[in-house]
């Protein structure tokens, strides 16, 4: 018995090595695009049937086995519906002719080493009080462990350092990037007139506009914050997880932004 298990172990082929990296880097990978977003839980769900299948399987449980299995095989059609969005992004990576090259491979891998500081809230806080107090309408979302890619290219990219001027100077209503939502990913605000998720609940309170249903869209598919400024009322709300906080003062902005970053004691 012992002899076989070492011979099942020494007989592994340099191609079998090969075979299980390459499933853990496609595993990595799309692990990545759905990290922060619901689908990374359904994604877990999906691997824990599938894995109890298998055990199933092992243990020669006929009937649960086929139950599974065909519950799996219809779960692969439900995955492409449910993942359509993040398999797209998968592939627009596969394709690109410039996939091995140096910046690349920066972008892919190290897309998190590029913006390294935590987001400036005294300059986010003092910008959204000035905008509320004169009224102007804005819309900031804060991204965490999700980086937004695809919002943030449905924008217009700007990768400038925060600063309250520059916030209010996007948003003041002549500027024609005014209009959507701003994206910040840590320090650095990375882009402006982005086109964010639209909520589709039911009981979404009849006083607040479109910009505050975006907000909550990108809340419930992301691990965001959002922020918004009415332009009708001057008031300040702030979304995360899919729940509206609304008439938030500037030190109950401040110190919920600081806890949602962890850095409580900052």
């Amino acid at each position: 018995m012992y002899s076989e298990i070492f011979k099942t172990i020494f007989d592994i082929r340099f191609l079998d090595v090969v075979d299980i990296l390459l499933v853990a880097f496609l595993f990595y990978e799309i692990f990545n695009i759905v990290k922060g977003t619901v689908a990374v839980k359904i994604f877990f769900g999906i691997l824990l049937i599938y894995l109890f299948w298998r055990f199933v399987k092992a243990l020669e449980m006929e009937l649960l086995s086929m139950i599974l299995g065909q519950f799996i095989s219809v779960g692969m059609i439900a995955m492409i519906i449910v993942f359509q969005q993040e398999i797209r992004n998968f592939l627009l990576i596969v394709g690109n002719s410039k996939l091995f090259s140096k910046k690349s491979r920066m972008s892919i891998f190290k897309w998190k080493e590029k913006y390294y500081n935590i987001p400036d809230f005294d300059a986010i806080v003092k910008a959204c009080n000035n905008m509320s107090e004169s009224s102007t309408g804005a819309l900031i979302v804060l991204a965490k462990e999700n980086e937004l890619k695809n919002i943030i290219e449905s924008g217009e990219i700007i990768d400038a350092k925060i600063s309250n001027s520059l916030i209010e100077t996007i948003f003041y209503k002549n500027n024609p990037l005014h209009d959507g939502a701003m994206i910040i990913v840590k320090n650095r605000i990375i882009s402006a007139r982005s086109v964010l998720p639209v909520s589709e609940r039911m009981d979404f309170p009849d006083n607040l506009g479109l910009r505050h249903r975006s907000a909550l869209g990108i809340t419930e598919a992301t691990d965001s914050i959002a922020i918004v400024v009415s332009e009708q009322t001057g008031k300040i709300s702030l979304f995360k997880n899919g729940n509206i906080f609304q008439n938030v003062n500037e030190n109950s902005l401040t110190s919920m932004l600081k806890q949602e970053f962890n850095i409580e004691s900052v």
